[in-house]
């Protein structure tokens, strides 16, 4: 079934917008939440969640492309798990190593506050991102958005770990210096 038709459905509150979301992007939501949490059982929690999201979304939102709107939803409801261990004191996932690994190019928490509420970061950093070549970007997004693990994007990339690992510190690197010179750093 097409996205127009998924969507309508939710539209007109029928049910098996669900049931056609779920055959069509269950396995890409999970995935998504997967990748953070690390847990089957949690990404099919949030997998549900943005089958929810979605309905409460649908309408007034009407999105162009379901596949990455659900896979929004389904990844904002396992940041939201990952915040929740971290208040228990619960690691997991991927996602502290590449927050770690991105901290030594982003400003200080206070310092974004002050830089339009991000706005202008969010916007140099999108920028930075489309100058990029496909292949840095895409090994940068896989890491940084999808919190992916090193090996994982090898496997992906088809090249060796020690090869995304140098790719990811140059293009950190290039980030930083394009902060830095647009006074964001």
């Amino acid at each position: 079934m097409r996205d127009e038709e998924i969507v309508e459905l939710y539209r007109r509150r029928d049910e098996r917008a669900i049931e056609e979301s779920q055959k069509k992007y269950g396995e890409y939501c999970r995935a998504a939440a997967r990748r953070l949490l690390g847990s089957e059982l949690d990404a099919q929690e949030c997998e549900n969640d943005a089958y929810a999201g979605a309905w409460n979304a649908i309408p007034p939102h009407s999105p162009e492309a379901l596949g990455p709107f659900l896979a929004k939803i389904a990844r904002r409801a396992a940041m939201k798990k990952l915040r929740e261990r971290a208040a228990e004191k619960r690691g997991g996932g991927e996602l502290p190593a590449a927050f770690e690994e991105l901290s030594e190019c982003l400003p200080a928490r206070e310092d974004t506050a002050a830089a339009a509420e991000g706005k202008e970061l969010t916007a140099a950093v999108n920028a930075f991102l489309s100058g990029l070549a496909e292949t840095e970007r895409r090994m940068f997004v896989c890491r940084y958005w999808w919190a992916e693990s090193v090996s994982d994007i090898a496997a992906r990339f088809g090249c060796g770990e020690s090869k995304v690992k140098m790719k990811l510190a140059r293009t950190r690197k290039k980030l930083r210096a394009r902060l830095e010179k647009e006074g964001l750093l």
